[in-house]
Formats: C-alpha cells, structure tokens, sequence
C-alpha cells in the first residue's frame, strides 16, 4: 500500500466516524430521558442555550439536541431546575422562558 492510499483511507475513516459521532449527539431525546428530566424536577426553559448546546427544539433546519444555530436563540430549550427559569438572566437583560420567545 503506498503512503498516499494510507493518509486518504484514515482521513476517510475519521471523517465518517466523525458524522456518526455528530448523529448520535443530534438524535431526539428518548422517552426515558425525557421522563427522567421531569423525575429530576426540570423544566424547559427557551433563550438560554448557547449555541449549540441546546436539549431540544431548536426551529427550521434543526434535527434536535446540540443544534441551536445562535446563543440564547428563543426558540431552543435547556432542562434546568424547575422554578429557576425565569431567573435566569441573558445577555441584553432578558430572561429565560417557560414558552419558545422572539429573538
């Protein structure tokens, strides 16, 4: 095998291995993972994600999980504490939200 055919098969190989990994990190909360987040007393809370960290319900063009396009875009969730939504603060002075927001 020449060095040549090597280098490509493994920059192949890791390339592939990086778009499952990004799939799986993309795929929909399960029920179980729901649950359990309600179980933990969390709640969704909209306009507080940062790009790309995201739990959930990130808009048009978006799979799920880990797929917010902007920080703190309105219409993206993050699990946190149940009744601590609202207090969070983000940049601009607005809050966190129970419902999806305008950005």
């Amino acid at each position: 095998m020449s060095a040549k055919f090597t280098v490509t098969s493994t920059l192949l190989a890791s390339a592939v291995a990086g778009m499952l990994a990004s799939a799986v990190h993309a795929a929909p909360l399960t029920k179980a993972e729901a649950d359990a987040a309600v179980a933990a007393k969390k709640e969704k809370c909209y306009g507080v994600a940062l790009k790309g960290q995201n739990d959930c319900a990130a808009g048009p063009g978006t799979t799920c999980q880990g797929t917010s396009t902007q920080d703190f875009q309105g219409n993206a969730w993050k699990f946190v504490q149940a009744g601590t939504c609202s207090k969070i603060e983000v940049p601009g002075g607005g809050h966190g939200s129970l419902m999806p927001v305008k950005a």
